[in-house]
């Protein structure tokens, strides 16, 4: 799963390299925490968050497949 996040954000920003996906586990569900350079936050999330949207309804449908609960979170790269 985290490697479908990664895949699809570093397709969309400006500086694959800064990308840092990270996955922690809270209460029984996953969230994955997008960490990308602030120059590329805007391509993430698009106008009104509709790329951000279209992120978490693509991995949610992936891991419905495996019964898992799923959550896309994304922050600048100075953020934690």
């Amino acid at each position: 799963m985290k490697e479908l996040v990664e895949f699809i954000v570093k397709a969309l920003v400006d500086n694959p390299d800064s990308v840092l996906i990270e996955e922690k586990f809270e209460n029984e569900e996953t969230v994955f925490y997008v960490k990308v350079a602030e120059s590329d936050l805007g391509r993430v999330i698009g106008k009104q968050g509709k790329i951000a949207n279209s992120i978490r309804t693509i991995v949610k449908a992936a891991a419905i497949k495996d019964k898992k609960s799923v959550y896309v979170k994304i922050v600048s790269g100075d953020e934690a």
